[in-house]
């Protein structure tokens, strides 16, 4: 059979009725477009989540102890009052130089940050009409050591950064992520300056470099934080004890190694059971939202799925009703003379088109939900790859093919003189 006739009485029978086609492959375009869009959102927010862990750095290891000791204070609250063993994890970590970059706190704490008319407690969090992105936050605090930057993927920007003199001598100073500077301070240089937390006086020293990559939109609290020594925990009223502390190895593969070191020591430290403490590294977060995307993904595939599940039956259900309506066409070709294979092929042909062009609209639209969510999202620009689309592409006209194997035979097996008589 000559396949170039078969793709031009093709189309001519899709371009004949051309309502009816399009109604049929609603389906397929629904479903491929569905598709398209998911790529979009689970790549988009994927990126924007990896994006956050390789600013932090992909080799730190979170040591959690777990304080079961608690006492009633004067106000009649129930607090912790576990010793403090970030000292002792410190110096233990020191004596391994040559497999760990540093060590600190990992401390958040509530503070009310004040610097001429400026203060935090007026700031409250707004986000864009997507409801996805940060445009305005009041800073965090962190406690921290003096490897605080280490730990965090940070460099100074200006003035200097903490140093172990600063957590010896309880000195009253911050540093500033560069969001938090430039909320307060705008472009001014704001080392050398002070600020009040908690009515405390403390001297600002210097002031970090962004983390977030050059060209990113979003707001995020990477950058948008006031870092102070946690010795200075007394001087702000919060409790004395840390109890969770980062890690960070030299060499991401000697990890493991790391963990088992730290996790003997612990042991032996606390004297207790294994369920007082956890060592841990922080990629197991990544692989969480690696396998998080990846549910959520199959989930929404599923849906799409039975979209083009329902488009495909609707080919089926059309070239069905083509075959009745080109019954005598079809006696008459086997009548003088054309194969069932013949048939069979111009069947599928025409099925395949069907959801192939069904396909490149489907596409298109998924394309333009691509760049349009991403955007409103995410704040980034996101197209389909060419595998994805070119998979997309495949499927649709894989669905032809399947869905239009019924039709395609049931008009092969038509005898002639049958099919010669019919209406």
């Amino acid at each position: 059979m000559n396949i170039r006739q078969a793709v031009k009485m093709a189309w001519k029978s899709i371009w004949g009725k051309k309502g009816r086609a399009v109604l049929t492959m609603l389906g397929i375009i629904i479903g491929i477009a569905s598709v398209m869009t998911i790529v979009s959102v689970i790549t988009g927010y994927a990126s924007k989540m990896m994006e956050q862990f390789e600013a932090m750095g992909t080799n730190r290891i979170q040591v959690s102890v777990y304080n079961n000791v608690w006492a009633e204070d004067e106000n009649g609250n129930m607090v912790p009052l576990g010793k403090d063993y970030f000292p002792d994890v410190y110096e233990y970590c020191s004596g391994m130089k040559d497999l760990v970059v540093g060590v600190t706190p990992q401390a958040y704490f509530s503070a009310t940050m004040v610097y001429g008319t400026k203060t935090t407690a007026n700031m409250e969090y707004q986000w864009d009409e997507s409801g996805m992105n940060l445009i305005s936050a009041p800073p965090e605090f962190y406690y921290g050591s003096d490897q605080y930057s280490a730990c965090s993927n940070l460099t100074i920007a200006k003035g200097r950064d903490l140093s172990y003199l600063d957590i010896q001598n309880y000195n009253q100073v911050v540093v500033l992520g560069s969001q938090a500077a430039k909320i307060f301070f705008g472009s001014a240089n704001p080392v050398g300056e002070t600020v009040q937390l908690n009515n405390q006086n403390f001297e600002v020293i210097g002031v970090y470099a962004s983390r977030i990559k050059e060209g990113s939109t979003s707001m995020s609290t990477l950058d948008n934080f006031v870092l102070v020594p946690y010795t200075c925990k007394r001087v702000l009223g919060g409790e004395q004890g840390s109890d969770t502390f980062i890690v960070v190895a030299k060499d991401p593969t000697q990890m493991d190694a790391i963990v088992t070191q730290l996790d003997g020591f612990l042991k032996g430290l606390l004297n207790r059971g294994t369920n007082d403490y956890n060592v841990r590294p922080e990629n197991q977060n990544m692989d969480y939202v690696t396998e998080s995307l990846n549910l959520i993904g199959g989930v929404l595939a599923g849906v799409a799925a039975i979209s083009l599940m329902v488009g495909g039956i609707g080919i089926m259900n059309i070239m069905l009703v083509t075959v009745t309506e080109r019954t005598r066409e079809i006696g008459i070709r086997r009548a003088i003379g054309a194969q069932r294979s013949s048939i069979v092929t111009q069947f599928l042909i025409e099925a395949a088109m069907l959801c192939g062009i069904g396909g490149i609209i489907g596409i298109g639209i998924g394309t333009l939900g691509c760049f349009i969510l991403g955007n409103l999202l995410f704040q980034m620009t996101i197209y389909p790859s060419a595998a994805v689309t070119a998979g997309a592409f495949g499927l649709s006209v894989l669905l032809g093919v399947v869905f239009g194997c019924y039709p395609a035979v049931k008009a092969s097996n038509l005898q002639p003189v049958e099919a010669l008589r019919a209406e």
